[in-house]
């Protein structure tokens, strides 16, 4: 069981890293094929959650966290190209079987009405290929209890609070995926990614923004609306950021070969390939200045992986530290778990925070006591993960 010789709480009163003179960030937008691949896949976890609850009133053993996106070919041109080979999606995994129908069935509708709601008519034409099998017979039992057992010894990595190079590229990246946006700029495609940058208080966004060339019709007509979506999205920001959209461009291009045009948003038409867990954390970035784990935490059981769990759990903690305790600048979890050890009894729970006037004795008490509410409430995130309110990429 958890006691307090499992949480370990350091506190320093050193400067933040912060106070760093580099920093770096990137977001995959939700049409990058590593995302097409992570939404695919929770997709596909949340319907088999959904089919087991119904059949066996609890969610069986099952992963889905293994995918791959083969690019496909395309002919763009202005007005509107062609598809000349579509996409692949190979998604792999072991599952618990069902009684009146196949998990083949519940997975793939699953994932193809998630690509057509996230990626229009073109999530139509993706050819799907599962390869399921039956998981093995230990694992099974890992959900036969109240409280799951850990699917896995593994750990999971939180932080708070976000730095403003970060809330800068998380803004960007909510500004082009918002109805708003989209409904003003039609030619703006679902593929998009922010890569944010800092050398000391100079922030630099670049975005690689794919075009649909049915919206575009010539090559003044292409810069003038990336002219337009850059000034808004340096409207758009505070602090102010420098801005450059598709830095690859050819500014003396005379036709479609020389700028970031596509027949359907996606660079995945034409060759890029895409996989599970190489795209956002469970925050929505990439942080190579921060902790962070490796794990895919798309299409993993909600009910017992930890490498899904843990990781949604340590950034909630750690917003919670931050919010609640006063006094705390900057706090890092990070969660152990122990395979087929009850999924609210962690290992090893390992808080770092960095407060300047340093914490009292009653509020670091005070944060164990949130480690314990957090745990106890997992349950409740199941359920969340399983619904799909809570973002895992």
């Amino acid at each position: 069981m958890l006691t307090s010789e499992n949480i370990a709480l350091s506190v320093s009163n050193a400067a933040s890293q912060w106070d760093a003179r580099t920093e770096m960030c990137e977001h995959k937008g939700i049409g990058h094929p590593d995302s097409i691949c992570d939404g695919a896949v929770e997709a596909g976890a949340r319907a088999l959650c959904r089919a087991y609850l119904e059949t066996y009133g609890a969610i069986q053993h099952f992963n889905l966290d293994k995918a791959l996106l083969i690019g496909g070919m395309s002919a763009s041109r202005f007005g509107g190209g062609e598809l000349l080979r579509p996409m692949r999606l190979i998604v792999s995994g072991p599952v618990t079987e069902l009684r009146s129908t196949t998990v083949e069935a519940v997975v793939e509708q699953a994932i193809r009405e998630y690509l057509t709601a996230s990626l229009g008519e073109i999530g139509n034409k993706v050819h799907i290929e599962l390869i399921l099998r039956p998981s093995a017979p230990n694992l099974r039992r890992v959900t036969g209890s109240s409280v799951p057992l850990a699917n896995d010894t593994s750990f999971g990595v939180g932080y708070a609070p976000h730095s403003s190079l970060e809330s800068s590229v998380l803004s960007v990246a909510h500004l082009l995926s918002s109805s708003g946006f989209r409904d003003s700029f039609k030619a703006a495609g679902n593929d998009y990614k922010v890569m944010g940058g800092r050398l000391d208080s100079h922030h630099r966004i670049t975005v690689a923004l794919a075009f649909v060339d049915r919206y575009v019709h010539g090559v003044e007509e292409y810069f003038a609306l990336k002219n337009e979506i850059t000034s808004l999205l340096a409207r758009h920001i505070r602090p102010l950021c420098e801005i450059e959209i598709n830095t690859l461009d050819d500014l003396g291009a005379r036709d479609e070969s020389g700028i970031y045009l596509t027949v359907t948003g996606l660079s995945a038409e034409h060759g890029d390939d895409g996989e599970v867990g190489r795209g956002n954390r469970v925050n929505g970035l990439i942080t190579p200045y921060r902790p962070m784990s490796l794990e895919a935490a798309a299409g993993k059981n909600p009910a017992s992986h930890v490498g899904k769990l843990y990781n949604v759990l340590a950034h909630r903690l750690a917003a919670r530290i931050e919010a609640d305790v006063d006094g705390v600048d900057v706090v890092i979890v990070r969660l152990l778990s122990s395979i087929g050890r009850p999924i609210d009894q962690p290992q090893l729970v390992a808080i770092d925070v960095a407060a300047t006037d340093g914490l009292s004795a009653a509020r670091q008490q005070q944060i164990r006591y949130l480690v314990r509410q957090q745990l106890a409430g997992l349950p409740a995130l199941v359920k969340e993960l399983t619904s799909g309110t809570v973002a895992v990429f």
